[in-house]
Formats: structure tokens, C-alpha cells, sequence
């Protein structure tokens, strides 16, 4: 397994020897670049930095944390700092940077290479980087929240794999385990819903690759899909998603601390199809971003109660 270096010279580890003879590293997707924006001075004061699927839901969070912060202001609009771009959105409140990355790993994975040069660039220390999303459950209520251990592939192994130049390049998925144990105590704290720490299936589609019955294409039976919904419930998957395993391979590799919190909309093994009221699922949406902003707030005040 390619298992990359330890972080040495960089709190952010950017592993790209070719980047030092840019003269300028322009993050296309983002619209930010080193020769038109003084990034850390934007930036430097980054801490936190939370990641999701959906632009809207991100605005929100950043919105919820800003309230949560007491940096919340009426009057304000938080500005889409990517808005020269329509890839991703992107919001900033105090230390806290609020990221979509889209559906899937190939777009989460471009997100994350113009993230880590970004916190490279700003010369970040000590940042926490969360993704925030839904997924469906495996044999848990709809609306518990599971805090990923490990990120296992469509056959249960923890392994990111890549073609890279026409070879097969295999990278680890762990995650930062004490992370999730933080993530667990805070749920704990808060009593709102039922948290639990397990593995996460991370899958290529989102109907054949998640067993689903109801795709345009399915070339199984039933008792195929439930052989293997079973199969992984064997493994100990929680719920399945579309963007883990990249997630944990690539903040692994630039040192980042990190940790995959979602909620479950359904469970997989009693259907495929997510039935739950628009109000409902609205409220489920929300259980990450109401562990992880008091995540976020319990680590300002133990850093602010440090400096005094």
C-alpha cells in the first residue's frame, strides 16, 4: 500500500515536488491562486474545516455556525468566496470554512486537492477537517448519525484504490480514531439522537454499486441484494455513502485529522427507496452540523480557556 510520508516541514502536507517551480498555483476550481490572493492572510486562521455534498446545506451550516459562534450578524449575507466558479461554494465564519465537494469520489477528490494546497499556501496549523453528510443505514433507525471508524470499499476492505499512470496505486482510508471518540463524547453531551461509531461503505454509484432494486439497470434478484446487505452488516458497515474512502486516503496523506460524521435517511436492509417526509429528512440533515458545531465550540473554549 502506498502509505505516504509523516508531515514534516508543512503542518498541511503537500507531497508535489513540481509545485515549487510554479510560479503561480492557480486552484481552478475554487478561483483562488497564490499570485491573486494573499491566502493567509484569508485563510492563516483556519482551524476547522467542514465539507459536504449539497452547496445549500454547507451555506446553512455556516449560517447555523455563525449563530452558534455568536458571530452571527442580521444584516449579513456570508459571501461564496468560490463564486468566480460554479464547482463548489465555499463560506468562511472566525476559524470555521464551510466546503461543498458535490456526489462521489471523483468530485470530492479534485475539492480535496485544492483544499490541501489552500491550507499549504495559508500555512495552517493544527486544522480538523469533517465531512458532514446522509447516507443509507445498515440495520439502525433512519436519523442516527454514524461517526465513521474505517471507510471500506464495495468489498468491505479499508482501501482507496486508483489507476494513477496506468497502475493500480492502493491507499490506506484510516481516520483519526481519538477524533471519533471526541465526536462520540460530544453526542453524549448533547443527548439530542442516537450516535453510534461504525464502518462506512463507500461505493463508485449510487444504485448498482449500493445493491439498490430500483436502478435502470439491475442484473440481480432480491436475495442477491440482501446476501449482500447482510454481508456487509457482517463486516460491521453502518451505512453507505459515495465519498469516504477518498476522504480518509487523501486527508491521511497531508496530515490532516479527520473524521466522516453522516446520518442515515433509511434502512437499506428494509428498502431502497427514501420515503421520510421533506420536513423529516430536513431535521436528520441537520444532527451532523449540530455534533460537529458543538465539537467546534468545546475546542475554542478549551484553546480560550488555555490562553488564560
Amino acid at each position: 500500500m502506498d502509505k505516504g510520508k509523516t508531515p514534516c516541514c508543512s503542518p498541511v502536507f503537500v507531497q508535489n515536488p513540481h509545485l515549487n517551480s510554479l510560479k503561480e498555483d492557480f486552484l481552478y476550481h475554487f478561483d483562488l491562486g497564490t499570485g491573486t490572493h494573499d491566502l493567509p492572510a484569508m485563510f492563516g486562521d483556519v482551524k476547522f474545516v467542514c465539507v459536504g455534498g449539497s452547496p445549500s446545506r454547507m451555506k446553512a451550516f455556516i449560517e447555523f455556525m455563525a449563530s452558534e459562534l455568536g458571530m452571527e450578524d442580521p444584516k449579513s449575507e456570508y459571501p461564496n468566496i468560490c463564486a468566480g466558479t460554479d464547482r463548489y461554494v465555499m463560506y468562511k465564519i472566525g476559524p470555521v470554512l464551510s466546503i461543498s465537494h458535490g456526489m462521489g469520489i471523483p468530485s470530492i477528490a479534485i475539492m480535496l486537492h485544492e483544499l490541501i494546497k489552500l491550507l499549504h499556501h495559508a500555512r495552517c496549523k493544527d486544522v480538523t477537517v469533517i465531512r458532514l453528510g446522509t447516507s443509507g443505514g445498515i440495520g439502525l433507525e433512519p436519523g442516527t448519525v454514524v461517526i465513521t471508524k474505517q471507510a471500506l470499499d464495495g468489498t468491505f476492505l479499508p482501501k482507496y484504490e486508483q489507476v494513477i499512470l496506468g497502475k493500480n496505486v492502493v491507499r490506506d482510508t484510516d481516520l483519526d480514531q481519538s477524533l471519533a471518540q471526541e465526536l462520540l463524547q460530544c453526542s453524549k453531551e448533547l443527548n439530542q439522537f442516537e450516535t453510534v461509531i461504525g464502518n462506512t461503505m463507500c461505493t463508485l454509484d449510487f444504485y448498482e454499486g449500493q445493491a439498490r432494486l430500483d436502478g435502470a439497470f439491475c442484473f440481480y434478484t432480491e436475495k442477491d441484494k440482501q446476501d449482500y446487505l447482510n454481508k456487509a452488516n457482517e463486516a460491521k458497515v453502518c451505512n453507505i455513502e459515495m465519498e469516504s474512502t477518498v476522504f480518509a486516503a487523501m486527508c491521511k496523506l497531508s496530515g490532516l485529522r479527520a473524521a466522516v460524521v453522516c446520518v442515515t435517511l433509511l434502512d437499506r436492509l428494509k428498502g431502497d427507496q427514501i420515503s421520510s417526509s421533506h420536513e423529516l429528512l430536513q431535521s436528520f440533515q441537520q444532527r451532523p452540523q449540530i455534533l460537529v458545531s458543538h465539537y467546534i465550540k468545546k475546542q475554542l473554549g478549551a484553546k480560550a480557556a488555555e490562553r488564560h
